[in-house]
């Protein structure tokens, strides 16, 4: 078998929970498609993870929010939440970190195994893939307990991409990670899978196709952006571009002036 036993995904819809008052969520429903971009906003204690949370434990009301989590318009099948080979969704957090004594190369093998795969090339695909996401080497003899936050994560979205092949991928402020955010999107977008960022970089939300916007433990509005924002975005890629510089410069030792910023 060298395929993904995930199953198709056509829909994935959260059912409204409640408040931390008790209050019903102010939402209907939202219904997520393969190839949706969505970010969740909001201040740090608003509800976020929770949010995602839910999305990835499928869950049917028995959490703190009391949502519920519906697979292509039905309750999911258990196989889709307790079998690894064919759940359907991958979550990469920013506290991810692997206490394995492995080797990459080993480490993304038993993940192949667990999933029922056989295609080994596609150990070295997803090496080749996470090192598009990092400017940190990954080779497939080091050990994944001596890689970077920004190497496990950048390992962890390739993972997904090429292992799991998760029709569905959730992403936790991995930006903090210093990953490459761009073509992590791009390849996402690539391989038609339904993203949902939490996160606060403003660059990051404004790139997704909807904004959710979270507070009290709720969701407090559903923001489509128009033309106005996209224009926006030039704008703000550049402003971001250029502290990803100031970032670099800074890692490399570098002192900084009033002058020298701007150079």
């Amino acid at each position: 078998m060298t395929q993904s036993t995930s199953p198709s995904i056509q829909t994935l819809t959260i059912l409204p929970g409640t408040t931390r008052t008790g209050d019903p969520e102010n939402f209907t429903e939202i219904t997520i498609r393969p190839g949706d971009t969505i970010s969740i906003v909001g201040p740090t204690g608003s509800g976020k993870t929770a949010f995602i949370n839910d999305i990835e434990v499928f869950a049917q009301g028995d959490t703190i929010t009391k949502r519920k989590i519906l697979v292509n318009g039905s309750e999911p099948a258990d196989d889709l939440v307790r079998d690894p080979a064919k759940k359907p969704i991958a979550m990469i957090t920013q506290n991810t970190k692997c206490l394995a004594d492995l080797t990459v190369e080993e480490f993304l093998t038993m993940h192949l195994r667990s999933r029922k795969m056989e295609n080994i090339g596609i150990v070295d695909d997803a090496i080749d893939l996470a090192n598009q996401f990092t400017g940190e080497k990954i080779a497939g003899c080091m050990r994944m307990s001596s890689l970077s936050g920004g190497q496990t994560r950048s390992l962890f979205v390739a993972d997904a991409v090429s292992i799991s092949d998760t029709p569905i991928i959730l992403l936790d402020e991995v930006e903090n990670a210093g990953i490459f955010k761009d073509r992590v999107i791009e390849i996402l977008r690539e391989k038609h899978k339904a993203i949902i960022f939490v996160t606060h970089d403003p660059y990051v939300a404004l790139l997704t196709e909807k904004r959710i916007v979270m507070k009290g433990g709720a969701v407090e509005k559903i923001l489509t952006p128009g033309d106005e924002e996209r224009d926006a975005l030039t704008q703000i890629a550049k402003m971001d571009a250029d502290m990803m510089k100031l970032r670099e410069r800074i890692r490399s030792g570098e002192l900084l002036s009033a002058r020298r910023v701007e150079a």
